[in-house]
Parts: C-alpha cells; sequence; structure tokens
C-alpha cells in the first residue's frame, strides 16, 4: 500500500455547498475504499489548505483514479504527495551508495 498526502482546496461550487462536506467526505471515504484504500486521516483546515488528507491506497494508479473522480464532481482540487513510512524510508536510504 502507499502513502498520500493530499491538500485540498474547494471550488467556488464546494464553497457554496460547505454544508455538504462532511457527507461528501463520507462518500469519498466510501469510494475510496471500493478501491481498497483507505482515509488514515482526514482534517479540515484554516489557512492555504481546505482540507487535509492521509490516505493508504494499494498504488499510484489508484490514488490517480480516486483523485480524477473526486475532482470530476466539481467541489475540489487537490494536490497529492507520495509519502513514505520510516520503514519505507530506511529501505530507501539503505539503496544509498
Amino acid at each position: 500500500m502507499a502513502k498520500y498526502a493530499i491538500l485540498i482546496n474547494w471550488t467556488e461550487q464546494g464553497v457554496k455547498n460547505v454544508k455538504d462536506t462532511v457527507t461528501r467526505y463520507q462518500a469519498a471515504k466510501q469510494m475510496v475504499e471500493s478501491m481498497g484504500g483507505t482515509f488514515d486521516a482526514i482534517l479540515w483546515t484554516a489557512g492555504p489548505y481546505d482540507m487535509v488528507a492521509i490516505t493508504d491506497v494499494p498504488d499510484e494508479e489508484t490514488a490517480t483514479a480516486i483523485n480524477l473522480q473526486l475532482a470530476a464532481a466539481g467541489n475540489l482540487r487537490t494536490l497529492t504527495m507520495r509519502g513514505f513510512t520510516e520503514d519505507e524510508m530506511t529501505g530507501i536510504i539503505s539503496k544509498m551508495g
């Protein structure tokens, strides 16, 4: 499984429908789970991003499909970063010359 940190901003449509944000998250959670992933964390934030999520998904293709499906609904835009656990980073470092 691959971890991703996702920075989320609402679109104008997302802001207009802000009262539905928790319901939209619950639907997104079900969609991610149906694709073999999980949300490790979700936070609604104050600052330059409206939300931050940490997901665990099977692979990069699944992560991309999830982000595209979420964006297609028109309520948000994402900035996604691949994250590495302590064990993964230890393995990466061990490959260095």
